[in-house]
């Protein structure tokens, strides 16, 4: 009973009451509160804030690496901004950040492959990071204007971003191009003429990736996406419209149009089951629910007074939506579609992630 009062005093607290010395659970809910500029960990279980760590100048967006120890936040600066803050998520303390440079405007993240993959809206390109050799080992560019989130397929030869002012989707595919290169591991000669023929076994045909970009037009304001649990479509919510394009991904063109009323549409999440497609705005009190089959509104959930960050966390069963303006997290039942509880984390809770420690 004591037990069952002290979790529910956590929930109904007008700030967050961190447990002292708590450790970091196996699961953890990851909450970025922006104007605190911190990163709170949230026992997904209790609903229990466990701790707090900097997450550095203006936070946007926060992933967890795969093995769960360690947590990466986008400091977005308004667009100007050049970091990316790193978290341990097990002794709970930052880590030396990772500068950037003139790749600025950093914000939409993704882990995958053992890579963080990473917008940079004020530079208008994307990249990638790799923890092992601590290199920004990947650049390229997308010539769109604030690049803005970013998903990358498991395989990592697909790449889609949502570029928010340029009112489109780019999705970007990896291919392989010959062309002549050194030997690996052989001599490195000059690139002989055709009249002087090559020398033998010194130069010879290599195969390199060739990235080609699709630049497809949706509606204005397009920010929140996502990807369909079969990869087969992108669901992109267009802010300024109130609609919802629907890609093919096979043929990369626009199959539908939406006329969803989500005007100030935030993020756009599938259910982990593909059923249903979660829409949050920060213009208006509702969620918005869509059956992802037959394109309909299914309900709007009354959470608060707006909304940004959708999680569905790997058990498909809640799904958490950070209600910023009403800074506490809201905890979504996905099948009855009804709110099950609010978490105090922090001011303005806008990026969540899940890291799961192995």
């Amino acid at each position: 009973m004591r037990y069952g009062r002290f979790v529910l005093a956590l929930l109904c607290a007008g700030a967050p009451q961190v447990t002292s010395a708590a450790q970091t659970p196996q699961a953890s809910l990851l909450v970025l509160a922006k104007s605190e500029q911190s990163l709170f960990i949230v026992d997904p279980a209790t609903l229990a804030v466990l701790g707090q760590v900097p997450a550095g100048p203006d936070p946007h967006e926060v992933i967890a690496s795969a093995d769960g120890r360690i947590a990466y936040i986008s400091n977005y600066g308004g667009g100007s901004g050049s970091t990316i803050t790193v978290v341990d998520l097990v002794e709970q303390k930052a880590l030396p950040i990772i500068d950037l440079g003139a790749l600025r405007g950093p914000h939409g993240l993704a882990f995958v492959g053992g890579k963080l993959w990473f917008t940079a809206e004020g530079a208008k390109v994307i990249g990638r990071y790799d923890p092992t050799t601590r290199t920004i080992d990947w650049v390229m560019g997308t010539g769109q204007d604030r690049a803005h989130m970013i998903y990358v397929f498991p395989a990592m030869d697909r790449i889609v971003t949502s570029n928010v002012s340029s009112g489109t989707m780019t999705v970007i595919d990896a291919g392989m191009d010959q062309r002549g290169g050194p030997v690996p591991g052989g001599p490195s000669p000059s690139r002989p003429s055709s009249a002087q023929g090559a020398p033998s076994g010194a130069w010879r045909p290599v195969d390199r990736t060739n990235w080609t970009e699709t630049v497809i037009r949706v509606g204005h304001g397009s920010e929140g996406f996502d990807v369909s649990p079969d990869g087969k479509e992108i669901w992109a919510a267009n802010a300024e419209d109130g609609t919802i394009s629907v890609i093919d991904v096979a043929s990369k063109t626009v199959t539908q149009t939406l006329d969803a009323n989500v005007r100030g549409a935030n993020r756009l999440k599938f259910t982990l089951d593909g059923k249903r497609v979660f829409v949050s705005s920060l213009r208006g009190p509702d969620l918005a629910v869509f059956d992802a089959r037959t394109r309909k509104e299914v309900k709007r959930v009354r959470i608060g007074q707006g909304a940004a960050g959708i999680l569905m966390p790997p058990d498909g069963l809640r799904a958490f939506v950070a209600c910023t303006p009403d800074d506490y997290v809201a905890v979504i039942d996905v099948q009855t579609l009804e709110v099950t509880g609010k978490i105090t984390a922090g001011k303005q809770p806008d990026g969540l992630a899940w890291a799961l420690r192995k």
